[in-house]
């Protein structure tokens, strides 16, 4: 059984980031195992993608998205990603972060993938997350940045 990965707008940003050469490498090394998982996205996060201003970036960037699994953002995504606001795990400006780890753990991925470490890829931060997840007997998830997978 493959792992269920959830990828945040970031990793999908970094593959052609050269500004951060390491990282961008080390999104690269993940692509090539890519198959390795079940890969999933959700609508945010070709929104947030479909942000880029240059044309040609941004066709290249939801190129990226073909093999994924791209859930639509749903009410109860919304609502779960306002209950981690309201438990302060997320701070309203982080809404997006908290949409994010909602659809991962609603859709039942295994893991979150981000390259986001100061509002996900956080040992405090994902505690946090699943405390709130037990709390509603909804489950747990890893949130780790591409080179821990």
């Amino acid at each position: 059984m493959k792992l269920r990965v959830y990828l945040d707008t970031s990793v999908f940003s970094a593959y052609f980031d050269a500004r951060v050469r390491d990282r961008q490498g080390q999104t690269e090394t993940f692509w090539t195992r890519r198959h390795e998982f079940e890969l999933a996205t959700s609508e945010l996060a070709r929104e947030e993608l479909l942000q880029a201003r240059d044309v040609a970036q941004r066709q290249r960037l939801v190129g990226l998205l073909k093999g994924f699994t791209v859930h639509p953002v749903s009410k109860d995504m919304e609502r779960l990603g306002q209950r981690y606001i309201d438990a302060g795990v997320f701070t309203s400006v982080m809404r997006n972060d908290a949409v994010h780890v909602a659809a991962a753990v609603l859709t039942r991925q295994d893991i979150l993938l981000s390259w986001n470490f100061r509002h996900l890829v956080n040992r405090l931060r994902r505690a946090k997350v699943n405390e709130v997840n037990i709390s509603l007997a909804l489950p747990t998830i890893e949130i780790l940045a591409p080179p821990e997978l």
